[in-house]
This record gives C-alpha cells, structure tokens and sequence, in this order.
C-alpha cells in the first residue's frame, strides 16, 4: 500500500511541471497566453525570463500584439519546470517562425519579445534561467536599447515591476 501511494505521489508531483503541447488560444498581454493542449486542458503561461508593459503602460498593447504575432493560433511547445503563485505555468514558448515554412518549433518567443524591444530581461529572475540563457536575454536587451527597439524609443521607459508599484 505504501508503496502505492508513493508512486502515485511521485507521478503527480512529475505531471505538475511537465512540459505541454498545444495551441495558443489566446494572447493575455505581451508576456502571458492561454494554451489548449491536446486533452482540451487550457493553461494560462506566463512567459520565463521577461516582462513585458503593462496594458496601460506605453507598448502594453504593442507588446502583446507583437507576441501574437508569432503565437496566435500557432502550435507552440513549452517548456516548464514550475507554476507561480497565481498558478500560470512559468516555461520557454517555442514556435515555427513565421518566416520559416519548413522549420520546426526553433523560435524562442520569450527572446523574440526582448530582441524586438517588447519586454525587459527580467533580472531578478535571472538566477532561475540557465547561464546561456541568461547571456542571451541580456544581450538581446541591451542590443534593442541601443538600437532603440520598440519600447526603448523612449530614453525614460518604465519597468513594468516599477509600474505596478
């Protein structure tokens, strides 16, 4: 009997954090959807690594149509390791870039924002991403403020973590 109930444990606590395969269904704001996976379960994803503007910030509505851009209706793949407090899945969205037909789910959406200067690189988080990862965001970042990307146009931006304070 115990031995049951451990493994019962073990397979939920290994299925709470899986990774999940679906269709975005929608697009909340420009680092968080909505994915209906393949037994109809809809899982609201906040994207890992990024924030994006508030909807009532400058690039709120901006950010999230650019995120809809690449993932609205769209197969995507996540990869997750955990929920947050809210009970969003936190994963890395990958999707077929749009310019590409023939390619398979190589498009790291949560990177795509930063690099299009639709989210900052969440550094407070940072510790949670893997050291390449956390390379990549940053550079991307300060790529797109130095080219004044999207929300970097304006020298005077507020973080969204700042905004909501």
């Amino acid at each position: 009997m115990r031995t049951l109930v451990f493994a019962l444990v073990l397979t939920a606590v290994a299925t709470a954090h899986a990774d999940i395969t679906g269709r975005v269904v929608a697009v909340t704001d420009g680092d968080t959807i909505k994915v209906l996976d393949a037994s109809n379960t809809e899982h609201k994803v906040r994207l890992t690594g990024i924030d994006a503007p508030e909807r009532g910030q400058p690039f709120g509505n901006k950010s999230r149509e650019h995120l809809a851009s690449m993932v609205a209706g769209k197969d995507v793949f996540v990869e997750t390791e955990k929920n947050d407090r809210y009970g969003r899945v936190l994963g890395k969205v990958w999707v077929q870039p749009n310019d590409c037909p023939k390619c398979g789910k190589t498009l790291d959406a949560n990177l795509a924002q930063v690099t299009a200067g639709m989210a900052w690189w969440y550094r407070y988080y940072a510790k949670e991403q893997l050291p390449e990862d956390r390379g990549r965001y940053e550079s991307a970042e300060d790529e797109a403020n130095a080219r004044k990307r999207g929300l970097w146009v304006d020298p005077h931006a507020i973080p969204p973590w700042e905004f909501r304070r």
